[in-house]
């Protein structure tokens, strides 16, 4: 019993570890500047977000007044492995070492220049008793004290454990909230978030081209050498496939997709196990075809649902999702859609409206 008890402990301690990934603050303003309007008044809360190395805590802070924010909260969780990074608030009221916390902004003084810097905010909290409180529990998101200050924010933002990214979301959908997340693309072909983007209540974000770096602890362990690099003492580790989730306003999923190609049989085959063309880039759909088409997953970041529905993807039917997707043609194997016995990567069904 015991061993068990501690196996489970450590492949907790394991996965904890894997998701200490913290957003740099170029990536959080290069996709934030989108948003901007859709902040004023609001309660803005960053769950998964220890303000001691925070940058989104960090961004919103320092951009209170600019944003015309109506509260801040943030809150830390136990054992953050790289306190005091960005912010030196160790001796502030209600902390005590990694002590979880939870601090709350409902006004930035600015300086004589109407500007708020990050100084500005730490003296505020230096002097504000009651903006910085110690948490009663560990400051998991799923904790009830934290589920409480949830219910009291319009928008989350933040980065969330990679490994509870399902459980996530579906807290964020339960409480009804608007969002703005990072995950991995792979987490599109989770039959949760999925039928999410299908249904038309999330969707993806701005900035999700190219490799985002993201700081790590020191003793975090990175195989390839050309995905780390140490700046300043700081650990990074690149990731190419990190995506922002959302259900804010973009005018970016609103943009017609303009196609150039025409159908080519040859260039286009069918699937071995399903009556739909194979397109393997977006850009490559072609204009004169109206009939089911297999496309990559990358196809969501130039989504538009006015010009596409999204009948389902290859992994739903595998999953026994879709019958009607079966009825109306699926056939043979059902892991993957296949070409010529060549087995491809996840495919989403789409068919032009």
């Amino acid at each position: 019993m015991e061993n068990g008890s501690s196996n489970k402990n450590l492949n907790k301690a394991s996965r904890a570890k894997k998701d200490e990934f913290y957003t740099q603050l170029v990536d959080i303003e290069k996709e934030l500047k989108h948003y901007k309007d859709q902040f004023r008044g609001k309660v803005v809360y960053c769950n998964c977000d220890d303000p001691f190395e925070s940058n989104f805590f960090k961004y919103f802070a320092s951009k209170f007044n600019e944003l015309k924010l109506k509260k801040l909260i943030a809150t830390s969780y136990s054992g953050s492995p790289i306190v005091g990074g960005q912010l030196p608030l160790l001796d502030m009221a209600g902390s005590k070492g990694k002590q979880p916390i939870k601090i709350e902004i409902n006004k930035v003084p600015a300086n004589t220049d109407g500007s708020v810097g990050l100084s500005d905010v730490e003296r505020l909290l230096r002097h504000d008793a009651n903006a910085s409180t110690p948490l009663k529990g560990s400051g998991d998101f799923r904790s009830n004290e934290c589920i409480e200050l949830l219910k009291e924010a319009d928008i989350v933002v933040t980065n969330p454990p990679f490994s509870l990214f399902r459980e996530y979301v579906a807290q964020l959908v339960e409480h009804n909230k608007k969002f703005l997340i990072l995950g991995d693309q792979n987490a599109i072909t989770y039959k949760e978030i999925f039928k999410l983007i299908k249904e038309d209540k999330l969707w993806l974000g701005y900035d999700n081209g190219g490799t985002k770096w993201f700081q790590v602890p020191k003793d975090y362990d990175i195989q390839t050498e050309s995905r780390k690099k140490v700046v300043n003492n700081i650990k990074y580790f690149s990731m190419g496939r990190i995506l922002w989730f959302t259900n804010l306003y973009t005018t970016k999923r609103h943009e017609k997709i303009t196609f150039y190609k025409n159908y080519d049989p040859e260039e286009y085959p069918k699937y071995d196990n399903y009556d739909a063309i194979e397109v393997s880039k977006t850009l490559d759909i072609p204009q004169d075809y109206n009939g089911v088409m297999g496309v990559p997953i990358t196809f969501l970041d130039k989504y538009n649902p006015e010009q596409f529905e999204i009948l389902g993807s290859d992994y739903s039917v595998k999953q026994g999702l879709l019958p009607e997707l079966i009825k109306s043609g699926w056939k043979g194997k059902i892991d993957r859609g296949y070409i010529k016995g060549r087995r491809l990567y996840g495919r989403i069904l789409i068919k032009k409206k």
